[in-house]
């Protein structure tokens, strides 16, 4: 036995003492034990770090999460984390209501065995500044090898991120993935940060700083800091910020940077516009070889927006898989563009989410005409509360069976209308030999 998942269950920490006396085994090589919401407390973690400690060589990966460890137990499971013959690599303890005395204890014993951790998930609970100041003495030391820190919702302010940046600016070659959001950081913390992202020896891949109260001279710092290092940064997460159109054409001075190569950007309800979508298509279509994935939704996109937007999906170096535009104010203008600049370079776009926008049945209609394109190889639309009636309904079921091979995933039932006609069509369509495979959203 190698991996042992028994998450979700009511072990709680009689369960996990009975689990024990298997992991405390010598002949036991258990190396992965997943064991989050499983209703285990102190007593729990207690049992679980005893048992490892007498056994401590195998095991690699913890997954402990929505259990409520508290400071004491997390002090219980630091025991084993600072015996030598401990070789974890992944930890998560996600939502384990932790305070800055556990987050103390974890870090002080990870500097007494710094070199196994690879994956360290301590989100969603209440380290703060504090706690973070404590981690930090664990990053900066040489031998901590730690490639992935999730801190999401920590209550971590200016003074974390700034610690943070310090620390990992004093050994930056190995941190692969930061995730921050939901922190205070604010302009100043992000600029703390910034001083990270500039340093040629850091070669971060994943930041995710979703509502964390950046406006725009935080967009402006980031891309600033990107631009003069920016060929390892894959995935940027910036949703929930205040951005605005100013900030776009900030972080656009990154994206047409050629040496630019990220693969996913999330910025969804920054509060962007026209002008922000214009900047964005600009340098997207100066770079357009390496993004796969563009969150935009819950931005004021419109007609126009999405415009400049179809001027990069057309360009045959775009290879964007994944497009993001739901609640983004575009009615059957934007759906027209969409679907021309789609059919002109159809091959690449997997994922397609446009609900909560006003398509209406014209809208739809432009949009099956891509489709019904043999060399649409769609596999997941998403066109929820789209103001489409039993006319549309009709429409995509013409369309799709004529073209039905690569869509999986169709979601339009919820909020829309359609009539007796459109619900037998569809019912039709499932039925149909040729889409077999195709999921429809709903009852019909």
């Amino acid at each position: 036995m190698r991996e042992l998942q028994l998450s979700g269950n009511k072990a709680g920490d009689s369960g996990m003492k009975h689990l024990s006396s298997l992991l405390e085994d010598p002949n036991c090589k258990l190396e992965k034990l997943q064991y989050h919401k499983a209703n285990i407390g102190e007593e729990g973690f207690r049992a679980l770090a005893s048992a490892l400690r007498s056994n401590p060589s195998h095991m690699r990966e913890l997954q402990l999460s929505w259990n409520i460890a508290g400071d004491s137990g997390v002090k219980h499971l630091s025991s084993l984390l600072e015996d030598p013959n401990c070789k974890l690599e992944k930890l998560y303890l996600h939502n384990c209501s932790i305070g800055e005395e556990g987050v103390i204890a974890l870090a002080s014993a990870l500097r007494s065995n710094p070199s196994h951790m690879r994956k360290l998930q301590l989100s969603h609970n209440e380290a703060g500044d504090s706690g973070v100041k404590h981690l930090c003495s664990l990053l900066e030391d040489p031998n901590c090898k730690l490639e992935k820190l999730h801190l999401f919702k920590c209550s971590i302010g200016e003074e974390g991120f700034k610690a943070l940046a310090s620390a990992l600016r004093s050994n930056p070659s190995h941190m692969r993935e930061l995730q921050l959001s939901g922190n205070k950081a604010g302009g100043s913390g992000v600029k703390h940060l910034s001083s990270l992202l500039e340093d040629p020896n850091c070669k971060l891949e994943y930041l995710h700083l979703n509502k964390c109260s950046i406006g725009e001279e935080g967009f402006r710092a980031l891309a600033s800091a990107l631009r003069s290092n920016p060929s390892h940064m894959r995935e940027l997460r910036l949703s929930g910020n205040k951005a605005g159109d100013s900030g776009m054409k900030h972080l656009s001075s990154l994206l047409k940077n050629p040496n630019c190569k990220l693969e996913k950007l999330n910025l969804n309800n920054c509060s962007i516009g026209e002008e922000g979508f214009r900047a964005l298509a600009s340098a997207l279509r100066s770079n357009p070889s390496h993004m796969r994935e563009l969150q935009l939704s819950g931005n004021k996109a419109g007609d126009s927006g999405v415009k400049h937007l179809s001027s990069l999906l057309k360009n045959p170096n775009c290879t964007l898989e994944k497009l993001y535009l739901y609640n983004c104010s575009i009615g059957e203008e934007g759906f027209r563009a969409l679907a021309s600049a789609l059919r002109s370079n159809p091959s690449h776009m997997r994922e397609l989410w446009l609900s909560n926008n006003k398509a209406g049945d014209s809208g739809v209609k432009h949009l099956c005409s891509l489709l019904e394109d043999p060399n649409c190889k769609l596999e997941k639309l998403v066109l929820q509360c789209c103001s489409i009636t039993d006319d549309g309904f009709r429409a995509l079921a013409s369309a799709l069976r004529s073209n039905p091979s690569a869509l999986r995933n169709l979601f339009l039932l919820e909020d829309n209308q359609p009539g007796p006609s459109a619900q037998q069509l569809l019912s039709e369509l499932r039925k149909h030999p040729n889409c077999k495979h195709l999921q429809i959203d709903g009852p019909y």
